[in-house]
């Protein structure tokens, strides 16, 4: 026996570096404001001195995980005995019995496998851990790395997930919280399951009590308070996707090295308050888009042993309105259920969840319609679904109901004055997908492409007022047939102005005139604008069949609000080494692509995309401009747009390329809400600035159905210097107001 052991424990690490352990400096992020926003570092948390942990925490861990730790040498047999006793009752090996120092040398040096070579090894390496280092030091090493769930490691990281806030302003009730989360993270995460979260904190402050570490009245007082917990997807989604970003430029710059042991401090664009916005709008506009698919049904069951006994039952956790939470049917009647979420019970009405009368079944794809419909068809008593909170008042709580979006998106945000990133999110969740779509998903962008044809048309030659018939009209395709491209509505409109042409983004306009600019040129052009890649050298470019990733697509546009002058994007303004001294500093780089003209025509045309045309669900209310996009068979909706000071571009679709948002999905439907709830939310709306006119640009009045000058006023419009039309209407101007479109276009 003994000699088996002296042979497991060959090769064992040293431990001897472990006194003097501090987690190794890395990188540190900071946002346009100068505020701490990641960190890139070897190991995982933050790590805080013991003295600096409230002694309720330390009690709290003591109490549920290890109640002899400061009597025992790093093994309590005691409890080794009762482990050892259950494994053999269930005729299995059973994580039972380790100390907290046991769980510190699995944390450090071993594999999560369940063997006997493996606890011989742990046991091992505690008592080593136990005659190197101190109780207080084994204590803290344990604190600063344990995994308390949803990718926090360390006490540290826990609070500031759990509840946005350092480990010094921790409560008890708070405490007992989290340390009843070691045991089983995933099973007692209050995100996750907040009745059995509570029960769990109800069974440390009796630990807590019984070791004598609280007063009986202080346990009862801890149970009853409410728990504020923070939103988890602000504090662990908001900024990965641009972190992952920023450390991906680093390394491969630095090296990986300098990124996690450097000590580098890296300053860049981002603006917390516009990140945290396009999260939130992106979010919100992909659970609409899904809901409007139809309901897929719980995701979950639980066996609810007595309605009204259960529902009696009240937790006492906190939650605000619009939090969306999991909730269990508790009992439910055609029109309304009882669902307690959040240890919190209430009312969900039919009125509430009318969106679920689409049903999706199974995995098929196919939906089916319910009328008049009863919250007994689509749920069940013990039902876990998604719900939101809606009204919380006096006590009385209704909830509304959600489900998670199979469907992706991403939002990027611009300032094209110079460049600077100020906002990505590149998915609904960064937990879910790491797959960042703003910068490396490629789909086709459909009519929000449109402005590049007509930009290049305004370069050579062509005004807003330029009229090309909107007419059925075929294209040789060879041996393949024709091609015959069609509007929306398939319907044609005759002579059509080319602001019209945009507004309503008509088809077979946009062919038209490719065709007639020329596709060498316009594919010059589009290039000159920084759109790289492999390009269709055909006519269905001007409907948007190229590849293009959503920044790429922002970066574009950005000339067309900024007076023709392109900005390289930009994501880091400086870098520091670990003494102070600056490593690299970036300065906008700009080139003029356009005129300041074509630039200030081509945003007057896309204004009118969101007055009356096809993005006029991206209104705000002050002057903007834009352009919808959707690709065939509604797989991509898209909605770029802009303000004299701020860009942002939103794609919504799914990871599958070949699936189909569904139809009527276009991206005014889809994409552009998404677009007007993240800009209303980050601009100062108070003070509107419009777009300037540039020297060069004349303002005349026009025949709306002729494009000729006329001596009426009623209908103006902009023109470069010199290229205005020269002959005059010879009939009376009939002004026909631009109406909005009925139906959803692209």
């Amino acid at each position: 026996m003994a000699g088996g052991y002296i042979a497991i424990a060959k090769g064992t690490p040293s431990i001897a570096e472990l006194k003097n352990y501090r987690a190794s400096e890395g990188t540190k992020v900071f946002d346009d404001n100068n505020s701490l926003i990641g960190e890139f570092k070897e190991e995982k948390g933050l790590f805080v001195p013991l003295s600096r942990i409230p002694a309720l925490i330390k009690n709290a861990v003591i109490a549920t995980e290890d109640s002899r730790f400061y009597k025992h040498k790093g093994i309590d047999y005691i409890g080794i005995g009762r482990a050892l006793v259950k494994d053999l009752m269930h005729m299995s090996l059973k994580e039972g019995g380790s100390t907290i120092t046991q769980q510190l040398a699995k944390i450090l040096f071993l594999s999560p496998e369940k063997t006997i070579k493996r606890k011989v090894r742990e046991a091992q390496l505690a008592i080593k851990l136990e005659n190197e280092l101190t109780k207080d030091e084994i204590l803290e090493l344990y604190l600063n790395r344990v995994y308390f769930g949803h990718g926090a490691y360390g006490i540290e990281m826990a609070t500031q997930r759990y509840f946005g806030k350092s480990v010094g302003q921790i409560t008890l009730p708070e405490a007992a919280l989290l340390a009843g989360l070691i045991k089983a993270p995933n099973t007692y995460s209050p995100y996750n399951d907040l009745v059995r979260a509570k029960e769990r904190q109800e069974t440390v402050l009796f630990r807590m009590e019984e070791e004598g570490y609280i007063k009986p009245s202080e346990r009862e007082w801890a149970r009853r308070q409410p728990i504020h917990l923070a939103s988890l997807r602000t504090t662990t989604d908001a900024f990965n996707y641009f972190l992952e970003y920023i450390r991906q430029q680093l390394e491969q710059k630095y090296g990986v090295e300098a990124v996690y042991r450097g000590a580098m401090k890296v300053y860049t664009t981002i603006d917390k308050r516009a990140q945290l916005n396009a999260q939130r709008a992106l979010q919100e506009g992909l659970r609409e888009v899904d809901k409007r698919r139809g309901w897929r049904g719980a995701i979950g069951k639980k066996d609810i042993r007595d309605s009204s006994e259960d529902a009696k039952k009240t937790h006492s956790f906190s939650a605000s309105v619009n939090d969306i939470s999991t909730g269990i049917v508790v009992s439910l009647t055609p029109k309304e259920a009882v669902i307690k979420a959040r240890g919190i019970t209430g009312r969900l009405s039919v009125q509430d969840a009318l969106w679920a009368s689409t049903v999706i079944e199974g995995k098929s794809g196919k939906t089916k319609q319910i009328k008049n419909l009863k919250l007994t068809d689509i749920l069940q008593r013990g039902d876990v679904i998604w719900v939101r909170f809606k009204t919380i008042a006096s006590g009385a709580v209704t909830f509304s109901l959600e489900q998670e979006p199979e469907v992706e998106g991403a939002l990027i945000a611009l300032n094209p004055d110079n460049g600077y990133i100020k906002a990505m999110v590149g998915g609904f969740s960064f937990v879910r997908s790491e797959f960042n779509r703003t910068t490396l998903a490629m789909r086709q962008p459909g009519s929000a492409f449109k402005p590049f044809i007509y930009a290049a048309a305004l370069e050579n030659g062509y005004t807003p007022a330029s009229i090309i018939v909107d007419e059925p009209i075929s294209y040789s395709t060879g041996i393949q047939g024709s091609w015959q491209p069609e509007n929306y509505d398939r319907k044609h409109y005759g002579p059509t102005r080319l602001r019209e042409a945009l507004a309503y983004s008509r088809n077979v306009v946009t062919v038209k005139l490719l065709q007639a600019v020329g596709i060498d040129k316009v594919i010059s052009f589009v290039k000159d604008m920084g759109i790289e890649g492999e390009l269709p050298r055909d006519l269905t470019i001007s409907l948007g069949s190229l590849s293009i990733s959503p920044l790429q697509l922002a970066s574009a546009y950005a000339a067309f609000a900024n007076g023709g002058v392109k900005y390289k994007e930009m994501s880091i303004k400086y870098i520091t080494d670990s003494k102070g001294n600056v490593l690299e500093e970036n300065q906008p780089e700009g080139l003029v692509v356009i005129s300041p003209q074509t630039s200030f025509l081509i945003t007057s045309m896309l204004e009118d995309v969101i007055k009356y045309g096809t993005g006029r669900r991206a209104s705000i209310g002050i002057p903007a401009a834009g352009k919808t996009g959707t690709s065939n068979d509604y797989k991509d909706a898209w909605f770029v747009g802009y303000t004299p000071n701020l860009l942002s571009c939103v794609w919504v679709g799914f990871d599958d390329m070949k699936r189909s948002l569904g139809a009527g999905e276009v991206g005014g439907r889809a994409a552009a809400p998404i677009w007007s709830n993240f800009m209303r939310n980050t601009l100062d709306l108070s003070e509107p600035q419009g777009f300037l006119i540039p020297e060069g640009i004349v303002r005349l009045p026009i025949d709306p159905k002729t494009g000729l000058l006329s001596l009426e006023t009623a209908f103006m419009e902009y023109f470069k210097e010199g290229t205005n039309p020269k002959e005059y209407t010879s009939t009376p101007v009939s002004v026909e107001r631009p109406q909005p479109i009925q139906a959803d276009y692209d």
